[in-house]
């Protein structure tokens, strides 16, 4: 009876052991590409405290914060290597992991529709493979890049201009015989002020959130290309998750795509603020418009 017993109380502490290895709450790392005062960073630090409210006992995200933990072109290689687990950031912000991070900027049908086609499967086959990265979701679509000048263009011609880019917007800049130059958010409104740029590239929304309304005369319309910000994740940490915690927090990130078409409205909202600002627009005439979008598009995607 007493082995019987000692067997009993063992088998009982071994499933007790097992089940409070199962119900442990996973800590997972996030940061953000993007300074910690826009809009975007702002909706993923508000997230990440509705996941530990609805996930407490589950998951518990930390955030760490953006540029000043990890460099804005060091994320991709920060949530690869793990020392991040989670991250908001488009794909143009870790080409130097794997060139095709770039083709979500390309797309032409919505997030809901390529879930639907496989799409997101396939991408996440690649980012899996090349990357060690969990694609969760797309936060933002509908929402184009467009060319900020500080001096107006009498053409669809940047020759001799130099112009901030990021790898997402370099295609286009060059198409129009820009001199393209890498600078990261944070760091677009010091190069305007000392004129080391005539000009940056950025989606439509952000420019009052890194306060760069004042040192902007002119956009060019229309917009290009669509901004692929989205949610990815370490691979190891995904896969160390019980299947509880990955369908949760899948289930958080559909919750941010849902809200994608937000941004749509928004990115019009926005416009219609740097107009009142006095940033005004510039646009060309239909041929020239076209001749650009098509040189661009050829530009576009990894190389």
């Amino acid at each position: 009876m007493t082995g019987n017993f000692k067997r009993t109380a063992l088998a009982a502490m071994i499933g007790w052991t097992a089940l409070g290895a199962s119900a442990q709450e996973a800590q997972l790392r996030l940061a953000t590409a993007f300074p910690e005062n826009t809009a975007w960073s702002q909706e993923i630090i508000k997230w990440s405290e509705r996941v530990n409210a609805q996930g407490k006992g589950l998951v518990k995200v930390t955030f760490i914060g953006g540029p000043r933990a990890i460099p804005t072109f060091e994320i991709g290689n920060a949530v690869k290597s793990g020392v991040i687990d989670i991250a908001l950031s488009p794909g143009a912000f870790y080409t130097n992991v794997f060139p095709e991070a770039d083709t979500l900027k390309m797309a032409q049908i919505p997030i809901a529709e390529q879930r639907k086609n496989g799409a997101v499967d396939y991408i996440n086959k690649v980012w899996n493979e090349k990357g060690n990265m969990q694609y969760l979701a797309r936060m933002v679509e509908g929402y184009p890049f467009h060319i900020f000048l500080t001096k107006k263009a009498d053409k669809l011609d940047l020759t001799g201009k130099k112009i901030r880019v990021s790898p997402a917007i370099r295609p286009a800049v060059q198409a129009l015989n820009g001199n393209p130059i890498n600078v990261p958010p944070g760091e677009i409104y010091t190069a305007l002020e000392r004129n080391v740029i005539d000009g940056y590239g950025w989606s439509i929304g952000g420019v009052f959130d890194l306060n760069l309304a004042a040192l902007t005369k002119y956009r060019v319309d229309p917009g290009f290309y669509d901004a692929d910000v989205s949610l990815v994740m370490n691979l190891d940490k995904w896969k160390a998750l019980n299947q509880q915690q990955r369908d949760f927090i899948q289930k958080m990130a559909m919750e941010v795509e849902a809200n994608s078409a937000y941004w749509r409205k928004e990115g019009e909202d926005e416009k219609k603020k740097q107009n009142a600002s006095g940033i005004q627009p510039i646009t060309f005439g239909a041929a020239e418009t076209a001749k650009y979008w098509t040189r661009s598009m050829k530009r576009a995607g990894p190389t």
